[in-house]
């Protein structure tokens, strides 16, 4: 171990010393925002504010949590429970803030805090977990739950605290605990490393051509604005395609030059795993063996046994059999589409066999050819601006009786972003949303939802959403249109929004999406189907020039296509979450040698090794399970999706977008938070379990 848990404690001390001295009054985390809903004071708020914050917020809410710890007085539910509730609020202004920008508008000054903090923010934690007097309280008062009086939500907090406590080594000897805290500490520093390293890795690895023509099939809009991109690199007169999030890369679907989209392909695959300053590769082989040296501490056989014991799938082998379950049909799938684009390339004397890099673009011709429209097609119906107000806005007022006014009052941390009121039909106000829609090179790939303010009856704070997503972003005075899977993410991440507005809970653990991480997903993916609902897409689905519907014959072109490339989509999917699983469920004793030799032989062994279809994410990219918090967790969303198909189903046999339907959803699940067992949670909205055919129905993975 690199970190000695002294060291840390002493890196800690000296952190937080320095930085309370220059912390007053005048920091802007110093009191709760004044502005509306406790709104952040972006423009307030400088890199040199962080720092000081975090240390004064370390200091206090240790302070707090020694005097619960020595409280003379016999534990109780409000002495202890409740007070642990109510601290480090500065500390969690700082860090929802901090975190927040460091994905949506970082800089170096940020980066470098981070990775800073991150050792120090583990040892914090640790300081409060592994106290042996606050959990002797928790303990205590766990152990008579029963006769304690406490209604539903606050025996449920009990019970969650303790479980927290425990597996957070709480039961551990003092010599463990010592070990423990310097695994954290360790993990926190790589994990901050992966992160940065993908961040740079991405701007680095742009394709970069020497001639407009190398770029054919994309718009002139398109290499204009790449022409702009390779002169902001200091390459004039040449083009550069950055590479973004994922495996598969939105370019490859127009580029008709071969040759120029396996560049493109490779560069995107290669990320982390080349050599060069940013690769992850030994990142990757620490985090994994770390990971599996804390689990077997803890008394877990591997990382996946202890993190999954604390979702709805509860062990490895549910997983597995979950993934299993879907690798052979989605395979056979995902030949079949193989098949029928090879016809096509063979049609144009192509010449060569299917790979990678071809299948976004012949995929679709086949589209094309069996549904006789492309995605060029769509994008004209899909304005942001239009899909937004009456597409995303209008479904939810359909659904849940929700209206939304724009402001521009409010401070933003960066131009492109939108702040809307959100009211309930009442007319009071729900909540504030952030639309933060457009890519840029300070914000992180991918699509996520934050709250820089949770709802919490105890705390008096009404939520403060935000939305981000990576669409890029036209030139000045032009459109923004929307590709399909864009519109999907649109409306996915909308209902991870609508799952922290409709919060309505006591305690801050439980707010808005504060959920097992495999039932998380399933509100936002049930918020997808409203994306092609037919009175929705009536609504919104209009051209931008002309405003003129689209034209039924292509929405009913739209609908039927619906299971088109799932096999695809299912396997690239399946092949993460099987390179999740399989470096996590390892033992320290397990760890290879070889990061990319490890992740070729998994794909083999789990029958998912097919080489038109990488995996969504490859090892060395794969943020969720090295930098986020999908650990063992990638899995979560094909488990949620499940609970979405036959959520969905619910919604069909009840009328459709009726508001009673709505208002069930909200009320049973939506408004719940984390206040209960999410299964028993879907149970009590279902009236049953969820049934696995709507979701096979929907992948196209029933038998034919």
């Amino acid at each position: 171990m690199k970190i000695a848990a002294a060291a840390v404690a002493l890196a800690f001390a000296t952190f937080a010393h320095a930085g309370a001295a220059a912390f007053d009054a005048s920091n802007p985390f110093a009191q709760p925002s004044t502005l509306p809903f406790q709104y952040p004071a972006f423009d307030k708020i400088g890199n040199d504010a962080y720092a000081p914050a975090f240390a004064e917020g370390m200091r206090q809410n240790l302070a707090e949590i020694d005097t619960i710890a020595n409280n003379k007085k016999p534990p109780t539910f409000e002495n202890t429970i409740v007070a642990m509730e109510r601290s480090g609020q500065l500390l969690n202004r700082v860090s929802t803030v901090f975190y927040s920008l460091n994905g949506a508008n970082t800089n170096e000054t940020i980066q470098a805090l981070d990775k800073e903090l991150a050792p120090k923010l583990a040892a914090h934690n640790d300081a409060i977990r592994l106290n042996g007097k606050l959990y002797a309280r928790v303990k205590a008062l766990y152990d008579k739950r029963d006769k304690l009086g406490l209604d539903a939500e606050s025996k449920y907090l009990l019970e969650r605290y303790h479980t927290d406590f425990v597996r957070a080594g709480a039961k551990l000897s003092a010599a463990d605990k010592e070990k423990l805290k310097a695994y954290n500490a360790e993990l926190a520093a790589l994990q901050t490393t992966f992160s940065a390293n993908v961040l740079k890795e991405a701007n680095a690895s742009a394709l970069i051509v020497d001639t407009r023509e190398e770029l054919a099939g994309m718009s002139d809009k398109a290499i204009d604005a790449a022409a702009a991109a390779a002169k902001a690199r200091g390459l004039e007169g040449k083009f550069a395609i950055p590479v973004t999030n994922t495996t598969g890369q939105a370019s490859l679907s127009v580029l008709t030059n071969r040759a120029v989209r396996q560049r493109l392909l490779d560069a995107s695959l290669a990320r982390g795993s080349h050599g060069g300053e940013f690769d992850n590769r030994d990142v990757v082989l620490k985090m994994a063996k770390l990971r599996a040296e804390k689990a077997a501490l803890l008394g877990y056989a591997s990382h996946a046994a202890y993190n999954l014991e604390d979702q709805t799938a509860h062990s490895p082998e549910a997983v597995n059999k979950l993934l299993a379950e879907f690798a052979r049909p989605a395979v056979a799938n995902a030949k079949k589409e193989a098949a029928e684009i090879q016809k096509v390339i063979d049609a144009d004397k192509g010449g060569f066999q299917l790979g990678a890099a071809d299948w976004s673009f012949y995929s679709d011709k086949v589209r094309a050819q069996r549904y006789a429209f492309d995605q060029s097609q769509l994008k004209p119906y899909f304005e942001l601006n239009n899909v937004l107000a009456n597409g995303l806005f209008f479904a939810a007022g359909k659904v849940y009786g929700l209206s939304f006014k724009e402001r521009k009052d409010l401070p933003v941390y960066h131009p492109d972003v939108r702040v809307f009121d959100v009211f309930d039909e009442n007319g009071k106000q729900l909540a504030i949303f952030l639309a933060d829609f457009y890519a840029r090179p300070t914000k992180r790939g991918g699509a996520w939802m934050n709250a820089y303010v949770s709802q919490s009856k105890l705390m008096g704070t009404q939520p403060v959403i935000a939305n981000h997503l990576n669409i890029p972003k036209p030139a000045d005075g032009e459109p923004t249109l929307l590709t399909y899977d864009e519109l999907r993410t649109l409306f996915h991440e909308f209902g991870h929004a609508l799952h922290g507005m409709f919060s309505d809970v006591t305690y801050p653990r439980f707010a808005g999406t504060r959920v097992p991480r495999d039932f998380v997903e399933f509100p936002s993916q049930v918020n997808e189907m409203w994306a092609v609902y037919p009175a929705v897409l009536a609504n919104y689905a209009k051209h931008y020039q002309t405003g003129e519907a689209m034209p039924k014959e292509l929405l009913d072109k739209v609908i039927a296509s619906q299971k088109f490339n799932e096999g695809f989509r299912t396997t690239e999917y399946l092949a993460a979450s099987i390179v999740d699983q399989r470096w996590h469920q390892l033992n320290a004793s397990q760890i290879p040698a070889d990061v990319v030799a490890f992740e070729t032989a998994a794909l083999k062994d789990a029958g998912v090794d097919f080489a038109p279809v990488p995996p969504r994410y490859r090892t060395t990219y794969f943020s969720h399970i090295f930098a986020g918090g999908y650990s063992a967790g990638y899995y979560g969303y094909l488990w949620s999706e499940k609970l979405d198909a036959d959520t969905v189903n619910w919604f069909q046999e009840n009328g459709g977008m009726l508001r009673k339907n709505g208002d069930w959803f909200r009320k049973m699940l939506l408004s719940r938070g984390g206040t209960m067992d999410a299964m028993q949670m879907y149970r009590n909205f279902r009236g049953r379990d969820a049934q696995i055919e709507p979701l096979l129905e929907r992948r196209g993975l029933t038998e034919k």
